[in-house]
C-alpha cells in the first residue's frame, strides 16, 4: 500500500520539479545575458575610447596631422594607408596594456584611464613621416637653428604629446607599433589588413565626400621633388613670388651696363674718369675654388630631383644661394 502511493506521488512530483527547473534555466540564461552585455559593453567603451576624441585640443591637433599625413595615402595608396592605420591601432590596443603594466611594476603606480581618440595610430604615423620624406631646408633662425618643412608637424606633434599626463604613453605606443608595422616584423602587413572590398566600399562612399577638385584660379606650378613639396609650393606662394621678383631684379641690375647720357661727366671732369686706378687691383678668384663652392649645393639640388644643368643655372643666377636657387627651379 505504501509502495503503490509512492508510485502515485512520484510523477506529480516529477511534474512539480519542472518548473523549478525551467525557473532556473532561465536563470541561468539571464545571467549568461547579463555577461555578454557587459562585454559587449566593455567591447563598446574600448571603440569610442579609442576613436572618440574628448578634449578640443587633442582633435584640432590630430586633424592637423592627419591632414598634413595625406601624402602617404598618394604614395602608398588608400588600400595600404588603412591597412597601416588598422594595424597600427590594433597593436597600440596592445602595447597601451603592456605600458601600463611596466609603468605599474616599475613606479607602483597604476593607470587608470588614458586620453581618448585617435591617437596612437596618429603618433605611429611619424616613423614613415621621418624615415620616407626627404627634408628640405626652408630658412634658418638665428644663423643656427634650421627650419625644414617637415618642422611645422614636428611642432604640432609635440604640442599634442605635451596636452595630457599619460600622453606620452600613448606616443610611445603608437611610435613602438609605427616601427613594428612599417617594419613588418613577423609578417604583421600579412595579418593585419584591410580586405580589398573594404577600401574599395570605403573609397566609392568618402572619396566624393572628403575630396575636392583642383582649384583653377591658381597659376600653374612646377612639379616638385616630392609630393610633400608641392603641396608646400601652394601654401609659400606669395613668399616664392616676392623671391622670384627681388631676383629678377638682382638678375637684370647685374646684366645692365653702364649707358652714356646726354652730357658725358666723364669728359667734363677727367678726375671722375680716373677715379679708382689708385686702387689695388682685385685678384680673380681661381675657377677651382669657384668649382668646389657649388659643387655641394649642386648636389644638394640634384638630390631633390631636379636635373644638373639647371641646378647650375639657378645657382650662377642667384650667386650660389640655395634657397633662392630652390624657390626658382620649383617656379619654372
Amino acid at each position: 500500500m505504501l509502495v503503490s502511493m509512492m508510485l502515485l506521488i512520484n510523477p506529480f512530483s516529477s511534474c512539480m520539479t519542472s518548473p523549478y527547473s525551467l525557473k532556473l534555466a532561465l536563470k541561468r540564461i539571464k545571467q549568461h545575458l547579463g555577461e555578454l552585455k557587459y562585454i559587449l559593453q566593455s567591447v563598446w567603451r574600448l571603440l569610442c575610447g579609442r576613436l572618440v576624441f574628448l578634449d578640443v585640443k587633442d582633435a584640432f591637433c590630430s586633424c592637423l596631422l592627419i591632414y598634413n599625413f595625406r601624402i602617404f595615402e598618394r604614395r602608398f595608396g588608400t588600400r595600404k594607408f588603412a591597412s597601416f592605420l588598422f594595424g597600427t591601432w590594433c597593436l597600440s590596443v596592445l602595447m597601451d596594456f603592456l605600458l601600463a603594466q611596466a609603468f605599474h611594476f616599475l613606479f607602483d603606480y597604476e593607470v587608470e584611464e588614458l586620453p581618448s581618440g585617435l591617437l596612437a595610430p596618429v603618433f605611429s604615423l611619424f616613423v614613415p613621416f621621418y624615415l620616407s620624406i626627404p627634408r628640405m631646408p626652408v630658412t634658418q633662425v638665428l644663423g643656427h637653428i634650421h627650419i625644414t618643412n617637415k618642422s611645422l608637424v614636428y611642432v604640432v606633434g609635440l604640442q599634442l604629446l605635451t596636452s595630457g599626463p599619460f600622453m606620452w604613453l600613448l606616443g610611445l605606443s603608437g611610435l613602438i607599433s609605427g616601427g613594428l608595422y612599417y617594419t613588418n616584423f613577423l609578417r604583421l602587413q600579412k595579418i593585419l589588413f584591410v580586405p580589398a572590398w573594404m577600401a574599395n566600399i570605403g573609397r566609392y562612399v568618402l572619396e566624393p565626400v572628403f575630396s575636392s577638385s583642383e582649384p583653377s584660379s591658381e597659376t600653374p606650378l612646377g612639379m616638385g621633388a616630392t609630393l610633400d613639396i608641392q603641396r608646400q609650393q601652394r601654401m609659400d606662394m606669395l613668399d616664392q613670388q616676392l623671391l622670384l621678383a627681388q631676383y629678377n631684379e638682382a638678375r637684370r641690375n647685374s646684366r645692365q651696363q653702364p649707358q652714356s647720357g646726354l652730357l658725358q661727366w666723364t669728359r667734363l671732369f677727367p678726375s671722375l674718369r680716373h677715379r679708382g686706378q689708385n686702387r689695388p687691383p682685385m685678384q680673380p678668384h681661381p675657377q677651382a675654388q669657384t668649382q668646389q663652392t657649388t659643387q655641394q649645393p649642386v648636389a644638394r639640388l640634384v638630390e631633390m630631383g631636379f636635373s644638373r644643368m639647371d641646378a647650375l643655372e639657378a645657382l650662377r643666377a642667384s650667386n650660389n644661394d640655395i634657397n633662392m636657387a630652390t624657390n626658382f627651379l620649383l617656379q619654372h
